[in-house]
């Protein structure tokens, strides 16, 4: 690998502007396109660079254009390239990513940079081995901390308040800060309190009744919540989470996955908090169905606790980086809610039924929500920006969910005959 730089083309356009998207990734001068690994490889990542940039290059001058960094497809070019990149085009890059991309040069003691390590930076797809080379590299950030800032937006605080209530590290907070887009919006967890709140809404004109609604004689007709008669409906599993008890069992779900949930989504995104809730709420009817196999389940406790535990946990593990204000009373707050919650519904479980000999609906999803939190969700939450498919602990935990559905479900076919439970009457 040559130490000088090649002349640019006349023809070619700046670019190294670090986007939130991985559509959007600009290119360096035509002549600055770094090597990868392999030279497929090479012409796959660049191709969706320049389908971003809209250039008209064809894979062969793209090969040319890496073959000059990288004769030898080693897939790696010096840091004192690296760097020469970063002192002419750095004024183009967002500042905090303009730190993490000096980081990473300073961390790699063999002289060299990975090609793919810089492509997944400006894409916002950092690798695992990305991260440890920022977090064991030799240089700390000089810039002052993201809370200190000043003349922002409100806006902008409120990215940035949120970055401190989720995110344990600065440099995770920084880059969360300078990507976000609001594009799409946290639409998951709004739109699941929406609807839960709408079908509260029609059932209390429906029953007449807004507190302690599963107390009325026709609640159980509903056809979305788990019966134990009705196991073999399928979507019962899932559509239970639509009924709550009563306005004191909603109210508190719907204020913590507001308060939890939506900050979270707006961090890692709709389809891995989705994940975490469905995860929990699925857990939930499937741990009462193998647990309490005799009573229905009502609520959306299961994915509410699998977020909130999550939240907590990962906020325990990483104590000394969490900045978020107050946070021993928040948690303390937070466990008493919870607290309160799981309280009422052992209570309620354990009270005489108003239409015997059907018991009032299981406390068991709660624990199977906690137990879903503190495995997927905790990893979820501790990898912001990582590929899951990289993390040992993920495929642990994942494989562990994906037997204990699979037990539950042969659970659910045969041991209700075997052993010859005497179930409620269908409503």
């Amino acid at each position: 690998m040559g130490d000088r730089l090649p002349e640019p083309h006349a023809s070619s356009s700046p670019a190294v502007a670090a986007s939130s998207e991985a559509e959007e990734i600009e290119v360096l001068d035509s002549e600055d396109v770094l090597p990868m690994a392999a030279e497929d490889r090479a012409s796959c990542s660049c191709r969706q660079a320049l389908k971003a940039e809209k250039s008209s290059w064809n894979e062969a001058q793209v090969k040319k254009q890496a073959e000059m960094f990288d004769p030898d497809n080693t897939g790696y070019i010096s840091t004192e390239k690296f760097r020469s990149l970063l002192q002419r085009h750095g004024s183009e890059l967002d500042p905090h990513k303009l730190e993490v991309l000096l980081a990473l040069a300073d961390s790699n003691s063999e002289g060299r940079i990975c090609y793919q390590d810089f492509v997944n930076l400006m894409s916002n797809k950092r690798s695992n081995s990305f991260r440890q080379a920022i977090l064991q590299g030799n240089r700390r950030l000089c810039s002052k901390a993201l809370l200190e800032e000043t003349g922002l937006s409100l806006s902008q605080r409120l990215i940035r308040h949120v970055a401190y209530e989720t995110l344990p590290r600065e440099i995770d907070r920084k880059w969360y800060y300078d990507s976000y887009t609001c594009c799409p919006p946290p639409w998951f967890m709004i739109t699941i309190t929406i609807v839960e709140v709408a079908f509260f809404l029609y059932n209390g004109v429906v029953l007449d009744r807004y507190v302690l609604q599963v107390s009325h004689p026709l609640y159980l007709k509903n056809a979305l919540l788990y019966h134990p008669q009705l196991r073999a409906q399928a979507w019962r599993y899932l559509t239970y989470i639509f009924m709550h008890a009563g306005i004191e069992h909603l109210g508190l779900n719907v204020v913590l996955q507001l308060l939890v949930g939506v900050p979270l989504e707006m961090v890692h995104g709709a389809a891995r908090i989705s994940f975490v809730y469905i995860a929990g709420v699925v857990a939930g009817s499937l741990a009462v169905s193998v647990a309490d196999m005799t009573a229905p389940v009502v609520g959306s406790s299961g994915g509410v606790y699998a977020l909130v535990s999550a939240h907590l946990a990962n906020i325990v593990m990483n104590w000394s980086g969490m900045k978020c204000q107050f946070k021993l009373l928040r948690m303390a707050v937070a466990l008493i809610c919870m607290s309160f919650e799981f309280g009422r519904a052992v209570w309620l479980r354990f009270h005489p039924s108003a239409y015997p000999p059907c018991p009032h609906p299981s406390f068991m999803a709660h624990l199977g929500g906690v137990m879903v939190g503190i495995t997927l969700g905790v990893i979820i939450l501790r990898n912001y920006e990582q590929r899951l498919q990289d993390q040992t602990l993920w495929w642990i935990f994942l494989s562990i969910y994906v037997i204990f559905v699979l037990f539950a479900i042969f659970w659910n076919i045969f041991a209700y005959s075997l052993l010859d439970l005497k179930l409620p009457p269908p409503p």
